[in-house]
């Protein structure tokens, strides 16, 4: 069982197609399922691409979403939030920082995670650098708040593993375009196996690099298994 935390269904603004199919990226690197935001409402409009993403879940049995959420439009976010998490089919949010302009140590970023932290669901957070610091504050101070540093801090892991030892609600997922020789091994070693997921950021990063980087760790089965899936299954209560 494989289940990737980091994906996306939409086309880029890229001028290319790393991987064009989510179905078909799933099935070439035995993902059972995948947590998705829709690249629309990442990039450039929320509500509708939030919208956009419903309606595609609906025949989806592989798929599960992320409600996103710019920071600068909390009004729109709420009504989002009412209106897709409650139907089973959204399992978390996600927030990208640097889209959004909202820093994660912004006053912005810190409401729109109190909104996130009333509903009760885990939210991927885009981090990147020392940033993740900042996230693992901005968790400690809201109660119930759980939160996913995407990327892990990329360049910044060795502050994601600060992070996570400061803050056991803040959890750790690798995918990053570049792949640093004993980045995930460092990680591994350093955090609560419990803090630790999958992600591919997948359709825009081939799994591939994810996928390798995780299998030059060599980790042992029982960590393997609780950051292919087991930790996720948890997390998001699936």
């Amino acid at each position: 069982m494989i289940i990737d935390v980091h994906a996306h269904w939409g086309p880029w603004f890229f001028t290319m197609e790393v991987a064009d199919s989510t179905m078909a990226t799933m099935d070439r690197y035995g993902i059972d399922r995948a947590i998705v935001s829709a690249t629309e409402a990442v990039i450039y409009d929320a509500p509708a691409g939030n919208r956009a993403l419903a309606a595609y879940l609906e025949a989806q049995d592989r798929l599960l979403g992320y409600v996103t959420v710019n920071p600068r439009r909390l009004r729109e976010a709420e009504a989002d939030l009412r209106a897709y998490l409650p139907g089973g089919r959204f399992v978390g949010v996600k927030i990208h920082t640097d889209y959004t302009g909202s820093p994660v140590a912004s006053a912005r970023l810190r409401e729109a995670l109190t909104l996130v932290a009333e509903t009760g669901r885990p939210a991927l957070v885009h981090t990147w650098g020392a940033s993740v610091l900042d996230l693992a504050e901005v968790c400690l101070d809201i109660p119930g708040l759980r939160v996913i540093a995407g990327h892990m801090g990329a360049d910044g892991f060795r502050h994601a593993i600060e992070a996570a030892n400061a803050c056991d609600r803040l959890y750790l997922e690798p995918c990053w375009s570049h792949a640093p020789a004993g980045r995930i091994a460092e990680v591994v070693a350093g955090v609560d196996p419990a803090q630790l997921l999958f992600g591919t950021d997948a359709t825009l990063i081939d799994p591939s690099s994810a996928f390798g980087a995780v299998a030059a760790a060599g980790l042992s089965g029982p960590t393997a298994e609780r950051i292919a899936w087991r930790n996720a299954t948890a997390l998001f209560r699936l």
